[in-house]
């Protein structure tokens, strides 16, 4: 079984920055991705930010030029950099962990940006 632990959410001021940060443990052998989501109220779930552990990124096209993904292959960590935060980034971000064996979820961290 795997689990997804994320850290780093909470309120911040537009304009300013934020990094969240998921670990991922349990029996993985191998995995393709790991990435960002977010869901705002009302909203349908988005895709952030994904990552390959070769280091290919790809972004939504919302957040492009504003977050940056990164990740440990060592101890299956990725993080969300998070600049010059809107208040239309307000969501739950769910780190996400993608492997032959299906996709895992961690239970999700909320980043309300207000003023």
């Amino acid at each position: 079984q795997v689990h997804l632990v994320e850290s780093g959410g909470g309120l911040v001021q537009p304009g300013g920055s934020l990094r969240l940060s998921c670990a991922a443990s349990g029996t993985i052998d191998s995995w393709y991705a790991m990435g960002w989501y977010r869901q705002a109220p009302g909203n349908q779930r988005e895709m952030v930010a994904r990552i390959t552990p070769g280091g290919r990124a790809s972004y939504g096209d919302s957040v492009k030029g504003r977050f940056t993904i990164s990740r440990n292959t060592a101890n299956i960590t990725v993080w969300l950099q998070m600049v010059s935060l809107k208040p239309e980034d307000t969501a739950v971000y769910y780190c996400t962990l993608d492997r032959l064996e299906g996709s895992s979820w961690g239970q999700g961290t909320q980043v309300p940006v207000s003023s």
